[in-house]
C-alpha cells in the first residue's frame, strides 16, 4: 500500500460556498433535534404525588367555603412549581452545555487552511482529513491515502480492517475501498476524503433513521432512591387513612360535611409531609451541576451516572506515555553497528513522511541536527510500507533510492533482534546496551535494514525479512512536573495507581520508581500475561503494579482481573486499541487534546488538558458529590420528621383542625425552604479538608446507611420535641391563640433549618468552619438571608393573617431562636467527642 494522489483542487470550499452548501444541505446530523414542550414540563412536574395532593387540598378549600386558603395554597403550587421546571431548565441548559463541548470535531481544508470543526458542520465537497483514532463524519470519496486502514465493522459486520485505496475500478461490490463511511473507525495511517453524503443521506444516516433510541434505565442512586420514595408513600397513605378517620372521630360537634373534609385535610397535611419528594430534584440537580463544575475543571462528564461512581475508584490505570509522562520525546543516546550516520538515515527512512506520533517527530528532528534533511530522507520512490501492529510491534517502509532498493525497519528491540543473523556475543553486546538504556527510563528503538536487487526481491511481509542491525535509539520522555506529588495523594486516598504501557519493562520500573509508584519492581509482561489463565492474573494483580508491552487483549483482561477482586477500577487511554478497556472498566478516562474520537466514545470521562493532576481532582470532586448527596438525603429525612409527627400527632390529641400546628398551606411553605436548601446549599458544600485521606467508599453500600439514618431519626425527634414542644405548652397557656403556638412552632424549624445546613456539612468540622468556608458565597448568603427575611414577612406583614400566623414579640422571638440554636446545635457536642476518641484511639 503506497501513498498516491490524484490531482484534485486541494483549496477547499470558501466559506461562501460552504454558506449555500449548508442551506441547501443542513447539518450533517442522523435526525434533527427535538425541543421538548415547555407545556409537556409542567405536566411531568403535575404527576408527582406531592403536586396532586397539594391540587386536592386547594380544591378542598374552595369546597369548604375558604377561598382565600385555596388560592394561597394555589399561589404555593405555582411557586413550588415553578422551582421544580427552573431547576429542570438550568439542568437541560447545563447538559446541552456539555453535550456541545463533547460534540465530535473534524479537520478540513478550506480556503487552503486547515481548520477543526464541528462534525454537524460539514457539507458535501468538504476536504476532510483523517488520521488514526478518529471516527469518520461522513460519507466521502478517499482522494489521498497513506497506510489508511478502516474498521467498518459497524457497517459491515466484518471485523478484519479494510485497507483504503483511491482507485477502486475493479471492485463491483456494495461497499468500496475507494471509499469512506460515516460511523466507521480510522485504525491506522491518515488520508485526506472528499465529502459525498452527509446526515441522513450517508449509510450509516440510513440505519439511523430507523432505529429507536431504548430508554435510558435508571443508574443504582435513581433506583434507590425511587424504593425510598415509594416506601414512605405507602405509609403516608397508610397514616393518611389512620389520622383522617381519628380526626373525624374527634369531630363529633361538626355538621358532617365540615367533618368529612377537615379529616381529609388534616390527612393530606400528613401525606405531603410524609413524601421526600426532593429525592429527584437531589440527584437531578447535585450530578448535573458536579458535572458542570468539573468541565470548568477540564474534566467533561460524558455520562452523568458517572459522576456517582467516581468517589468509589480504588483502582487507577494508567498508560505511561501521555499520562506518566508529558508526552514529548527526544533522542537522547544512540548505539550504532557501524557508522552513526548510516543508522541515522536508516531510522529516518523507517519514518512517516508526515508523522503525527511523537517518537517519529523527534527521531526526524534528530536527523535533522545530523545534518540529514527530510528531503534527502524521502527523496527516492516509496515502494512499499509495513504497517505496525500490536502484535508485530514494528514497522517498515521500502525505498527505491539512488543506491538501490532498501527496506528500512525500527521496532521493539526484542523484535527486531529475531530477524537479524546475530552471533551469541553480539546478541550479548546488544542486550547490555538495551538494558543499560532502559534502566535510566529511556524507550529503546531498535533499527535494522536490509537491501534487495529488485522488486521482485522484496519480501511480502517483515517477518520474511533478513535484516542487518544497524544500532538502537534511546528516547526520553521524561515525567511531568507534578506527578509524583499527585501519585501520593492517590495512595493518601486509597486508590493504588497501575501503569498498563506497549514500553519495555525495565523502562516502565524505572518511570515507576521516579514517579512513586510502590511494587515498581515487580512486572509482568504482555507474554507473561499470554500463559496466565484468568483466576492465575487475579492473584498476581493484587501485588503487581507494573504491565508491560502489553496489546488491547491484554489491557481488557488486566481490567477484568481487578473488577473480578472487587476493585472499582478507572482506566486511562487515547488511542483506538484503549477503547475496549475504557468501555470495560468502571470509569473510562479518555484524554481530549490527544485521545482519538474512539476512545472519546468509549470513555465516560474526558480530560480536556490531558493533565492526570485534573484526574486527582476529578476523584475529590465526585467523593465531594457522593458525599454531599448523602448529607442532602440526611437532611430531607431530619426535617420531614418534625413536620410528619406534628402533622400526626396534632389530631392524635385532640387539637382542633383550627388550632392545628401545621395546615396543608404551612407543609408547602416549608417545601419552599427545604428544595433550595437541599438542592442548592447542600450541593455547594466544599469538600471537607481530609477527604482525600479516606478510604474510596464501598460501592455497594446503600445511599442511606444506618448511621444516617439513625442520626436523621435522632435529630428530626429533637427538632420535634423543640418545635412542637413550643407549640403546645403556648397552646395550652393561651388557648384563644392558637395562631401565636403556630408561629412559635413553624418559626423554630425555619431556624433550625438555616443552622441544619451548617451542623450537617460535615461529620469532623464544627459548624462555625462550615460558616467560614461558605461566608463569602453570594448564594448561602442569599438562600440563608431569604429565609430569614421570609420568616419575618410571613409574621410581621399582612401575609400573616392570609397564613393564620401571627406577629411574635421580642421575647417570644429570643425564645424561638434559642430554642432552634440548642435544637440542632447539640450535634456539636456528639462531634468534639468523636473527635476526641478518635484522637485518643
Amino acid at each position: 500500500m503506497t501513498g498516491q494522489e490524484k490531482i484534485y483542487d486541494m483549496r477547499g470550499l470558501t466559506e461562501e460556498q460552504v454558506k449555500l452548501a449548508q442551506k441547501k444541505f443542513g447539518k450533517n446530523q442522523l435526525t434533527p433535534e427535538k425541543k421538548e414542550s415547555f407545556f409537556l414540563k409542567i405536566l411531568e412536574v403535575l404527576k408527582e404525588p406531592m403536586f396532586l395532593l397539594l391540587i386536592v387540598a386547594s380544591i378542598i378549600y374552595f369546597i369548604l367555603g375558604e377561598p382565600k386558603d385555596g388560592i394561597i395554597m394555589l399561589v404555593f403550587v405555582t411557586g413550588v412549581i415553578s422551582i421544580d421546571v427552573i431547576q429542570e431548565w438550568k439542568t437541560d441548559k447545563t447538559l446541552k452545555s456539555l453535550k456541545n463541548l463533547s460534540a465530535p470535531h473534524i479537520t478540513v481544508i478550506r480556503n487552503s487552511e486547515e481548520k477543526l470543526i464541528h462534525s454537524e458542520n460539514l457539507v458535501p465537497k468538504d476536504l476532510m482529513i483523517i488520521a488514526e483514532g478518529v471516527k469518520i463524519p461522513a460519507d466521502g470519496q478517499v482522494i489521498k491515502a497513506s497506510d489508511l486502514c478502516i474498521d467498518e465493522s459497524s457497517l459491515t459486520g466484518e471485523a478484519e480492517g479494510v485497507w483504503k485505496i483511491i482507485f477502486d475500478d475493479e471492485n463491483n461490490d456494495y461497499w468500496k475501498k475507494d471509499y469512506c463511511y460515516a460511523g466507521t473507525l480510522v485504525t491506522q495511517g491518515s488520508g485526506i476524503i472528499l465529502v459525498d453524503k452527509i446526515g441522513a443521506e450517508t449509510e450509516y444516516g440510513k440505519i439511523g433513521m430507523n432505529v429507536i433510541a431504548a430508554p435510558d434505565d435508571p443508574t443504582p442512586l435513581q433506583k434507590q432512591t425511587g424504593k425510598l420514595i415509594k416506601i414512605c408513600a405507602g405509609i403516608a397513605a397508610l397514616f393518611c387513612a389512620l389520622v383522617s378517620g381519628i380526626t373525624f372521630l374527634n369531630l363529633i360537634d361538626h355538621i358532617l360535611k365540615d367533618r368529612i373534609i377537615e379529616s381529609i385535610l388534616s390527612g393530606i397535611t400528613l401525606a405531603m409531609a410524609m413524601i421526600p419528594e426532593e429525592f429527584p430534584v437531589i440527584l437531578t440537580v447535585f450530578l448535573s451541576m458536579g458535572a458542570w463544575r468539573l468541565a470548568k475543571k477540564k474534566s467533561l462528564v460524558r455520562k452523568l451516572p458517572s459522576v456517582e461512581t467516581l468517589g468509589a475508584i480504588s483502582v487507577l490505570c494508567v498508560d505511561k506515555t501521555g499520562t506518566i509522562t508529558i508526552n514529548k520525546m527526544t533522542v537522547v543516546d544512540t548505539f550504532s553497528f557501524g557508522e552513526e550516520i548510516r543508522m541515522c538515515e536508516v531510522i529516518g527512512m523507517a519514518c512517516e513522511t508526515d508523522p503525527y506520533d511523537p517518537m517519529e517527530k523527534a527521531i526526524l528532528s534528530y536527523c535533522e541536527n545530523k545534518n540529514i534533511s527530510k528531503k534527502y530522507l524521502f527523496e527516492g520512490e516509496l515502494l512499499a510500507e509495513y504497517s505496525f501492529t500490536n502484535e508485530l510491534k514494528m514497522m517498515g517502509h521500502v525505498w527505491e533510492r539512488k543506491e538501490g532498493i532498501i527496506i528500512a525497519v525500527k521496532g521493539a528491540p526484542e523484535r527486531i533482534i529475531k530477524l537479524c543473523n546475530l552471533s551469541e556475543k553480539e546478541i550479548i553486546k546488544v542486550e547490555e546496551e538495551i538494558y543499560k538504556m532502559s534502566s535510566v527510563g529511556l524507550r529503546v528503538i531498535a533499527v535494522g535494514e536490509m537491501k534487495v536487487n529488485n522488486k521482485e526481491e522484496v519480501p511480502d511481509t517483515l517477518e520474511k525479512c533478513n535484516l542487518e542491525l544497524v544500532g538502537l535509539v534511546g528516547l526520553e520522555d521524561p515525567p511531568r512536573r507534578d506527578i509524583k506529588d499527585d501519585i501520593q495523594r492517590c495512595i493518601n486516598a486509597g486508590i493504588r495507581v497501575v501503569m498498563i504501557t506497549g514500553d519495555n519493562g525495565v523502562t516502565a520500573s524505572s518511570i515507576a520508581k521516579q514517579v512513586g509508584i510502590p511494587h515498581s519492581s515487580n512486572i509482568i509482561t504482555g507474554d507473561d500475561l499470554n500463559k496466565m489463565n484468568d483466576e492465575e492474573l487475579m492473584k498476581k494483580v493484587k501485588e503487581v503494579s507494573i504491565f508491560s508491552r502489553v496489546i488491547p487483549e491484554h489491557k481488557m483482561r488486566i481490567v477484568k482481573a481487578f473488577k473480578n477482586n472487587g476493585d472499582i477500577v478507572a482506566m486511562t487511554g487515547d488511542g483506538v486499541n484503549d477503547a475496549p478497556a475504557l468501555k470495560y472498566a468502571d470509569i473510562g478516562i479518555a484524554m481530549g487534546k490527544r485521545g482519538s474520537e474512539v476512545s472519546k466514545e468509549a470513555a465516560d470521562l474526558i480530560l480536556l488538558d490531558d493533565n492526570f493532576s485534573t484526574i486527582v481532582d476529578t476523584v475529590k470532586d465526585g467523593r465531594r458529590i457522593y458525599i454531599n448527596i448523602r448529607k442532602a438525603v440526611g437532611y430531607v429525612f431530619t426535617i420531614h420528621i418534625p413536620i410528619a409527627l406534628a402533622s400526626l400527632l396534632a389530631p392524635i390529641l385532640g387539637i382542633s383542625a383550627s388550632m392545628l400546628f401545621l395546615l396543608p398551606v404551612h407543609v408547602v411553605l416549608l417545601e419552599l425552604i427545604i428544595d433550595p436548601t437541599c438542592s442548592i446549599v447542600l450541593e455547594r458544600q466544599p469538600a471537607e479538608h481530609d477527604i482525600m485521606n479516606r478510604k474510596p467508599r464501598d460501592a455497594k453500600e446503600n445511599i442511606l446507611t444506618s448511621h444516617i439514618l439513625m442520626k436523621s431519626i435522632i435529630q428530626g425527634l429533637v427538632i420535634f420535641v423543640a418545635s412542637f414542644g413550643a407549640y403546645y405548652l403556648c397552646l395550652q397557656n393561651t388557648v384563644d391563640q392558637g395562631k401565636t403556638a403556630r408561629t412559635m412552632g413553624l418559626a423554630i424549624i425555619m431556624i433550625s433549618n438555616i443552622i441544619l445546613v451548617h451542623v450537617n456539612s460535615s461529620e469532623t468540622e464544627l459548624a462555625y468552619n462550615s460558616f467560614k468556608n461558605t461566608i463569602k458565597d453570594p448564594v448561602m448568603w442569599a438562600i440563608t438571608g431569604g429565609t430569614i427575611i421570609g420568616l419575618f414577612i410571613i409574621i410581621y406583614t399582612p401575609i400573616s393573617g392570609f397564613l393564620n400566623l401571627a406577629s411574635l414579640n421580642v421575647k417570644q422571638l429570643l425564645i424561638v431562636s434559642g430554642i432552634a440554636i440548642i435544637s440542632v446545635m447539640w450535634y456539636e457536642f456528639v462531634k468534639i467527642i468523636k473527635s476526641y476518641r478518635d484522637r485518643k484511639s
